[in-house]
């Protein structure tokens, strides 16, 4: 069965201009890879549940395996700071995630302009 966030949205209820995209990096202690991706898996697989959760992408640095980037986009920025960042669910990945850095974790902010996705995936 296909999430609604895996069908093309109705941009006249929920257009681009208020949807947001994070993109965050983390650069973990070598030997914390399993370690995060354990913490990291219920969130995400949580997070695909949420009303407002539209897709997220975790990505692996091919030149350092200890290094990931998360492309996480939402159709509303206040429910992910009032809400979302608050779910229990998270409670585990966020206490824990401190020692597993090696640098301040870097996020950024994006207002999506334009979307291009096939329904077929490699991965």
């Amino acid at each position: 069965m296909k999430h609604r966030a895996d069908f093309h949205r109705d941009e006249k209820s929920r257009g681009p201009a208020k949807d947001v995209t994070f993109i965050v990096t983390v650069a973990l202690k070598p030997g914390c890879e399993e370690e995060f991706f354990g913490l990291l898996t219920p969130v995400l697989d949580a997070m695909r549940h949420e009303p407002t959760f539209i897709n997220a992408v975790l990505h692996q640095d091919p030149e350092d395996p200890s290094r990931f980037m998360l492309y996480e986009t939402w159709a509303d920025l206040d429910d992910v700071v009032q809400v979302q960042m608050h779910r229990t669910y998270r409670k585990p990945f966020w206490d824990r995630l401190p020692d597993l850095l090696r640098e301040p974790r870097r996020i950024e902010t994006w207002t999506p302009m334009r979307r291009d996705f096939t329904f077929f995936a490699s991965w």
